[in-house]
């Protein structure tokens, strides 16, 4: 089984395409302001559909591999966006930086390599 596609809630579908156009995702839909969806480089799809309240607690979490971490957070400061988080090595071997996208749903902006799939632990 693949996943194919993420779907996250948003009180503004103009406004979190912007964002996410800005973080690099490729929008390939936009039929209404109900709802956007991008393409992925690896060909999975993200998108936004439009909701009259957001989730209570702590939300959505929502993974993007970059293989050119830093150099890629360097480039988003540049352009205005805020980091909770800059890149910071894990315990569990991988190296993200943290921010919130405009609905407060967390993005995390990782790179593992080889250990994404294939860590010290994983399971025989």
């Amino acid at each position: 089984m693949n996943l194919n596609q993420i779907t996250v809630p948003t009180l503004d579908v103009r406004k979190a395409i912007t964002f996410y156009q800005k973080l690099g995702l490729k929008l390939i839909v936009h039929t209404s302001d109900d709802y956007a969806r991008f393409e992925c480089e690896n060909g999975a799809s993200f998108s936004l559909h439009l909701v009259d309240q957001l989730p209570q607690g702590n939300g959505i979490y929502v993974y993007f591999e970059c293989e050119n971490l830093d150099e890629r957070v360097k480039e988003l400061l540049a352009q205005g966006i805020e980091f909770e988080m800059m890149p910071t090595d894990q315990t569990w071997l991988w190296r993200e930086a943290r921010l919130k996208d405009l609905d407060g749903n967390q993005i995390i902006l990782f790179f593992a390599g080889e250990n994404r799939l294939n860590p010290p632990w994983k399971l025989k």
